[in-house]
């Protein structure tokens, strides 16, 4: 009984399309959960965890972060797109706020319990909008980049954090993992990292096969990861009933 549509939404940037996930089968509104996309922005990647977590009981919302019709077909185009919003966190953060507010609006969704995961860059983008002091109850990062923003940040983390994360990773090395968790601790945030051995970046995508360049699939990691995550979800949405 998943059903999962298209959605646009807008904002001051114009038009933005993700897709929305949910089971038919139950009736009043349930927790939602953002998928944040790699830099490759939307795609059927994300809508299919979108739809994992509408199995849960969630709503799944695989949210663009570039805007309607912005995708990526090569890694240089991704890049493209990536730098505009790595250049201007700001609007990034913007960006990741209009999702937020769209999938509090829906009305599958229990606005008070909201949470996004991310994958890849979609990492950066969770760990943004915690960052800002976001009233969401949880964030999760999958082989995130972990680079604060130039930003004048909440002084308090509202939403707890994990952070699943490739101890090979070339994209987040052990130096900003380790400044990762000072940040997280500054700002007062119930936050857990969780590191998996023999995994670098990208472990969550079966596409992934450039090891020497350290962006690999590791099933085992990707398995584990996705466990955590469930729990994780559950413990913060229980806390919030």
């Amino acid at each position: 009984m998943i059903t999962t549509e298209p959605l646009v939404y807008e904002g001051a940037d114009g038009k933005f399309e993700g897709t929305v996930s949910w089971d038919a089968s139950q009736t009043g509104p349930r927790p939602g959960v953002m998928v944040a996309p790699t830099f490759k922005g939307q795609s059927g990647f994300e809508t299919q965890k979108a739809e994992l977590l509408a199995e849960l009981g969630y709503v799944g919302f695989a949210i663009d972060i570039y805007g309607q019709g912005k995708r990526a077909t090569a890694p240089a185009e991704a890049g493209a797109l990536m730098a505009v919003l790595n250049d201007d966190r700001a609007l990034l953060l913007k960006h990741m706020q209009l999702a937020t507010e769209t999938i509090c609006q829906l009305p599958q969704v229990d606005e008070t319990r909201v949470a996004a995961i991310g994958f890849c860059f979609g990492g950066k983008c969770v760990l943004d909008l915690a960052r800002s002091g976001a009233d969401v109850r949880a964030v999760v990062s999958f082989h995130g980049i972990y680079d604060p923003p130039p930003l004048a940040n909440a002084e308090k983390i509202q939403a707890a954090v994990l952070v699943l994360h490739g101890w090979e990773d070339p994209l987040a090395p052990q130096g900003q993992t380790m400044a990762l968790a000072d940040e997280l601790t500054r700002h007062g945030a119930d936050w857990q990292i969780h590191m998996f051995g023999q995994t670098a970046h990208a472990f969550t995508n079966p596409q992934a096969q450039a090891r020497e360049a350290g962006m690999f699939f590791n099933p085992l990691s990707a398995e584990r990861g996705w466990d955590m995550m469930q729990g994780f979800l559950r413990s913060q949405f229980a806390e919030s009933e």
